[in-house]
Parts: structure tokens; sequence; C-alpha cells
């Protein structure tokens, strides 16, 4: 594993890249990892990393603009645009390895990587695969909330509450943050939530660089944001998810498969997991990473 940095038009992004053990003689395909909504590179986007790396791929992943240790401000702005494009960037810069085989570039992304991975990819045909585990389309998810049964209209008010906010900011007052989890789950916490607070703010997971606090002027940002907008036409790349049975978020990911259709999109449904079991749990974990690996193999003709 190395430290690099990957060049984006105003600002960089910091990245890792993990290179196997045992170097092709041929170029190698290669995988990037998009991390998790208010995640950092050195958590389960490293995770998974490094197994991609110890079965031979050339894997890099980042923090995501705005965040961690890449540039961008203000920080902590979760703009689903910018992430959208932090992937193309990571291609530009795996295009430019002599090791990586270009035509044999795949996505893997957690979480809201997830849907930021399909996203790039509708319109970035050098990305050959995509794999997801947990996936969140984050756009979906403030309109419809965590299970996907909310009406969107309950959102106007938030979003008028956080115009307040930006419009207070803008006339001198320090800037206001929400939570991307919650910091003290409580009965009404949805449980996978109960779990990402537990995963992200104990010691577990908890990174000093994932703070736990996005910029008032992201929810505007995610709330027009549809990664699945024209997918049915633009995803040309084969397209794996993996959620578990018991996860409140596998609604985004089995209603993508059931969109583009079987021939298309491929589903592993794991069952008893939960959203957090694909970030950290060795079982969910190597069941996700088997079949990633099977899936890309298989896409590449290895």
């Amino acid at each position: 594993m190395t430290s690099v940095t990957i060049n984006k038009r105003d600002f960089n992004l910091a990245g890792l890249l993990f290179k196997p053990s045992k170097p092709s003689s041929d170029k190698s395909p290669a995988i990037i990892v998009v991390h998790p909504g208010g995640g950092v590179k050195e958590q389960t986007a490293s995770i998974y990393s490094r197994r991609f790396a110890e079965l031979g791929y050339v894997t890099l992943t980042f923090d995501a603009s705005y965040q961690g240790e890449s540039g961008g401000k203000p920080h902590f702005l979760e703009d689903p645009e910018a992430r959208t494009t932090d992937v193309n960037a990571a291609v530009d810069y795996l295009e430019n390895l002599n090791e990586v085989d270009s035509n044999r570039i795949a996505v893997f992304g957690i979480c809201a990587g997830g849907g930021y991975s399909v996203c790039a990819a509708k319109t970035d045909y050098r990305i050959k695969a995509v794999a997801t585990a947990s996936m969140v389309n984050i756009g979906d998810g403030f309109r419809r909330g965590w299970y996907g049964k909310d009406d969107p209209a309950k959102q106007v008010d938030t979003l008028k509450f956080i115009a307040q906010s930006i419009q207070a900011e803008n006339g001198g007052k320090q800037p206001e943050y929400l939570p991307y989890v919650p910091e003290k789950p409580d009965k009404d916490t949805p449980p996978d939530m109960a779990e990402a607070s537990d995963y992200y703010r104990t010691p577990r997971a908890q990174h000093p660089r994932s703070e736990n606090k996005m910029s008032m002027r992201s929810p505007p940002l995610i709330s027009r944001f549809d990664a699945f907008h024209l997918v049915e036409t633009f995803l040309q790349a084969p397209l794996l998810v993996i959620a578990g049975d018991k996860a409140g978020s596998a609604w985004h990911s089995t209603e993508l498969a059931e969109r583009l259709g079987s021939k298309r999109a491929q589903q592993l449904i794991v069952p008893g997991a939960t959203h957090m079991d694909f970030y950290d749990q060795p079982g969910p974990v190597e069941k996700a990473v088997s079949a990633a690996d099977a899936f890309f193999k298989s896409t590449f003709g290895l």
C-alpha cells in the first residue's frame, strides 16, 4: 500500500494504492473502491482494497472531494456530482499506471459509494464492471427515507430550514453541520443506523478524519440527485449488487436490479446480513469479496 495523489481539476484527492504482492508479468486488472458517505479511505474501503489486491488486482481507494485528506472547500461537503466525478478522476489515474490493463477497470462501491459507482459508470464507458455492497442511492435515501417508504414532500420543511441556515452562514454566522449517523441512537433509530453509530463513533472503526459532519450545504445537492436516472439506457457495464436480507437499505439494490433485469444485473442477497455487516464483519465481507472477484474475472475473461 502506498499513498498517492489523484489530480482532479482545481484540487487533488488523497488516495491509497494497493498492489498485488506478486506482480504479474502482464498488465493487471484494476478496481476502484468507493467509500460510504461520511467515511474515509482508511475504513471499510481499505478492507476491500487490501483483499482485492491479495487476489491480484491493482486497487485504488481515496477520500472523496471535500472530505478526509482530499482538497476542496467547504470541507465536509457531500456533493454527489463531485463524488461521481471523483470516480472518473480515479479512472484517469489508473489509466496512467504502466501495470494496469486500462481495458479491465472496475468499480466497487459501498453504501452511498455504490450509488456513486453506478452513476459514474452510466457515462464513463472506460468502467467495464460495477459491483456494490449495501448500496444506497443517496438522493432516494434522502427523499424516501431509510426504508424507502417516506413521502418526499416531507423533506420540503427540512430544505426550508437548511436554506435559513445557509443564509445565516452567508451573513457571517459560523457554519452548521448535520451528522451522517446518530451520535446517540434511541429507541426510534433504525437498527442499521444504530449499528452505523457503533461503527463510526466507537473504536470499532472510528477515525479522526471521519468526523460525522456534513455541511448544511449538502442536503440541497443530495435531494436533487438520482444515481439511477436513465440507468436502463446508459449503464452498459454489467452490474452485481450485494446486500443483506436484514438491511433496511436492501431496497436500493433490489429495485435497481429489477429495473435492469437479470441479463444485465446479478444479485447476491445474503441471509441474516445487515447493512453494516458488509463494512467489517469477516463472513459477509468475504462473501462480498468472493462474489465480486468471480464476477470481475468472468466479466474480464480471466
